[in-house]
């Protein structure tokens, strides 16, 4: 119970840094500040992270261990939904909202490494290495470049939405990218199949949220419990 407290406090902490530094940048955050809106006592801060510099670390970090998206069969339908969820949510969570914020600000980019830009490079890159071992990836491409080029991309729609819409629009102009982008990515069998409507990210966050539900409450996802039902109707001969 006690570490069930402190992962609790400490999640309190992150969320509420990351509302201060979205809200004021790198610079213009404040511990006090950050103790003002978490709630809790400034040594409870200091006893989960060590300064400014860390709480920022930790923002940053926290992104990538939130649930990700499902596994799909098709890799490149997995890339899709990755950049169309963060664009979802990005407006929504400020955790995302902080982690770009502390990426793109120069007053923090040397001191945390990059932030999240590097991480999500990465994560991009270990989706299209899967979907060039499916045979998904039209031959010329290379998913370390692929991976840099689209995660370039996507801050620099998500930078542009911001300033002209507030992102009111980010997840149309995500979509746009990866219907400009994926015919140079994707072999044309997958490109076919792939979904990257405006409402994609939606669509996929309500997914994550009915099977997270689901396994709270010791029920199988809708579409396992079809599938359950067809496979059993079939083995008994039915219709």
């Amino acid at each position: 119970m006690r570490q069930e407290r402190a992962l609790r406090t400490r999640r309190l902490i992150l969320e509420a840094a990351a509302s201060v530094f979205d809200e004021f940048g790198y610079e213009g955050a404040t511990i006090g500040e950050v103790v003002s809106r978490a709630g809790v006592t400034r040594g409870a801060v200091y006893f989960h992270f060590a300064s400014k510099r860390d709480l920022a670390q930790g923002v940053v970090e926290e992104q990538f261990v939130q649930d990700g998206v499902p596994e799909r069969s098709c890799r490149l339908q997995e890339f899709v939904d990755t950049g169309m969820v963060v664009a979802h949510l990005m407006p929504r969570d400020p955790l995302l909202s902080a982690g770009a914020r502390l990426s793109l600000g120069q007053d923090v980019f040397d001191d945390i490494g990059g932030g999240v830009i590097p991480g999500w490079i990465s994560r991009m890159e270990t989706l299209l290495v899967a979907a060039g071992e499916r045979g998904e990836l039209l031959p010329h491409v290379v998913p370390a470049d692929t991976a840099w080029l689209i995660t370039a991309a996507w801050t620099g729609v998500q930078i542009q939405s911001q300033k002209l819409s507030g992102r009111a629009d980010l997840e149309q102009r995500m979509s746009g990218l990866f219907q400009h982008l994926m015919p140079s990515v994707a072999v044309p069998g997958v490109l076919g199949s792939l979904r990257m409507s405006p409402d994609r990210g939606a669509q996929v966050v309500a997914e994550v949220a009915a099977a997270r539900a689901a396994e709270e409450s010791g029920e199988e996802p809708a579409e396992r419990q079809a599938g359950a039902a067809e496979a059993v109707a079939n083995g008994a001969g039915v219709g």
